[in-house]
C-alpha cells in the first residue's frame, strides 16, 4: 500500500457498522499523488499526499 514519502500518511483501518450493527472491515486511503519535485538539484517522481502539497511542503519542477 502506498505511503506519503514526507509525512508517512498510510490507510486507516476501521469497520463498516450497519443499523443491524453488523460489522465489515473498512479501508481509508489517503490520497496519494505522484509529484515531479526538484530534490538537490535534481528532478525526480515522488508520491506525496494532498495535504503536504497544499501546506507547501513540496517544491514543484517547473
Amino acid at each position: 500500500m502506498a505511503k506519503c514519502a514526507l509525512c508517512g500518511k498510510g490507510p486507516n483501518f476501521g469497520h463498516n457498522v450497519s443499523h443491524a450493527n453488523n460489522r465489515t472491515r473498512k479501508i481509508w486511503k489517503p490520497n496519494i499523488q505522484r509529484v515531479k519535485t526538484v530534490s538537490g538539484g535534481t528532478v525526480r517522481h515522488i508520491q506525496v499526499c494532498t495535504n503536504c502539497i497544499k501546506s507547501g511542503r513540496v517544491v514543484k519542477a517547473v
